[in-house]
């Protein structure tokens, strides 16, 4: 009778190592079960060994059969530059896992489907490592120790619900299940990718703007204010918009080298774990985006932990999966005190609600599905209706990001207008109270003193533009200083 070894997990979390001789590996899932164990993995002893043995040799093909006995020509070669491979985008990955699990609850066996999908794979990187699956499924492994050698492009949440669904012999729904998270993931992703473009396009043009005002627009004005001089001071608010404008032109190279300075240190800055923790707090305390980020954190946790639950994770390995995938120090670390009381035999609703991150009505719906037994479809319906609130959220975000937007600009460009238009509204006001309002009187701009019979009337008593008009005044006016002899 064979002997398998394997590795589970107690209710606690703690992991427990041994060996059970038994028919088949199945009836060891079974025995491992009853002793009050979750199985994680059972492998028989006989071929571990040959494992053991073939560590380090390469793989060979099989001569057989279509795509298995064909040779890759100089054109197949993948030429992996560092950096540059080993990663596959979201969207990229999300099609092969639906595909993958439409293949396999077909019916198709797992290798087949994925020999189908590594011909129809337009992707160079991921069609490679389609192929190093099914070189290693056929060598002996699992489909998730397979995946396990991948963790640049299969994150320990997909391994880890591909493993439970092996061992529950359940894979097809666990894959429909993974394809089904990655999609709503996807989607939401691109929901907030496209609120954030309007933004940031905005800002984009802004600086194009900015650039060209100051290199070309705001020097002109200044030879123009330098051709007037008179010696009179500019104004202040002027003379800042010009010294920046100076300085940008003057020392480029300086000014581009301290902003990458900057950048610089602000990434290693937040980095660090006192300044990721600084900085994932302010995300969520943003005005306007830091509600759809805490919404989306809410969305990730809920879906993530009930699919992982739901899938037959244990409950402690889910939260540690849920703990690295959050996308959120402040998350990461409330669902880090969540698995320490659960740990403990504590509930998840009591740190849940201490966190402050996450709302009362999530704290109620999760105290609901575990005192009825059903939290992983409490879970599951929690990020349902986070979903449709960020989807609300991210709406209402960008109606509201228009309007700032557009204000932003118009402050930019309005501030360095109001700047270079300061000085000419200052030589029009003195142009203007030299001789604008007194043009045309008599004696250079004064009127003429009292004069015989007169007293104190003025000698033009309608005024130049006043009466019957300009010409009337006038005439009136000299015959009037005839007839007193002045």
């Amino acid at each position: 009778m064979p002997k398998y070894n394997y590795v589970a997990m107690d209710s606690k979390g703690k992991e427990t190592k041994g060996t059970l001789e038994v028919a088949s590996q199945n009836e060891a899932i079974t025995r491992v079960k009853e002793m009050g164990l979750y199985p994680t993995k059972i492998v028989e002893i006989e071929k571990a060994k040959e494992k053991a043995d073939k560590k380090g040799k390469p793989a060979a093909k099989p001569a057989r059969g279509g795509a298995k006995g064909k040779k890759k020509s100089a054109l197949d070669i993948n030429i992996n530059i560092p950096g540059l491979s080993g990663k596959v985008k979201s969207k990229v990955l999300t099609a092969f896992t639906r595909q993958l699990a439409t293949l396999v609850d077909a019916g198709l066996p797992l290798l087949r489907g994925l020999r189908v999908l590594e011909k129809q794979e337009r992707n160079a990187t991921l069609r490679g490592i389609i192929g190093e699956l099914a070189l290693s499924i056929e060598g002996g492994s699992t489909f998730s120790e397979s995946l396990a050698q991948h963790p640049k492009v299969f994150n320990r949440l997909f391994v880890n619900m591909v493993k439970a669904g092996e061992l529950g012999g359940v894979l097809e729904v666990v894959l429909s299940r993974l394809a089904e998270f990655m999609e709503k993931a996807q989607k939401i992703k691109g929901k907030v990718i496209s609120a954030m473009f309007y933004p940031v396009a905005v800002l984009v043009v802004a600086t194009v703007i900015l650039g060209v005002l100051t290199v070309l627009v705001i020097p002109k004005f200044k030879e123009v204010f330098a051709g007037l001089g008179e010696g009179k001071p500019l104004p202040g608010f002027t003379m800042l918009v010009l010294n920046i404008s100076d300085t940008i032109r003057n020392h480029f190279l300086y000014t581009a080298a301290g902003i990458a300075v900057f950048v610089i240190l602000f990434m290693l800055f937040i980095r660090t774990k006192f300044g990721r923790r600084v900085f994932d707090k302010f995300k969520l305390k943003m005005p306007v985006v830091g509600p759809v980020i805490s919404k989306v954190a809410i969305s990730r946790f809920s879906r993530t932990l009930g699919t992982l639950v739901s899938s037959g994770v244990p409950i402690l390995q889910a939260l540690t999966i849920v703990k690295e995938t959050a996308g959120n120090v402040i998350v990461s670390n409330a669902v880090a005190a969540i698995h320490d009381s659960v740990k403990e035999g504590e509930t998840i609703t009591a740190p849940l609600e201490a966190s402050g991150v996450f709302p009362p009505m999530v704290v109620s719906m999760v105290d609901v599905g575990e005192q009825t037994g059903a939290l992983p479809e409490m879970l599951l319906k929690i990020a349902d209706n986070y979903d449709e609130e960020v989807d609300n959220a991210v709406a209402a975000m960008t109606s509201l990001l228009e309007p700032i937007m557009i204000v932003f600009l118009a402050v930019i460009v309005g501030s360095i207008v109001i700047a270079m238009f300061l000085p000419l509204i200052d030589l029009m006001n003195s142009l203007g109270g030299a001789g604008g309002g007194d043009a045309g009187l008599p004696r250079g701009g004064r009127p003429d003193p009292p004069v015989r019979g007169v007293g104190a009337d003025p000698p033009y008593p309608h005024g130049w533009f006043g009466g019957q008009g300009r010409h009337c005044d006038r005439r009136a006016y000299r015959r009037r200083r005839q007839r007193l002899g002045v």
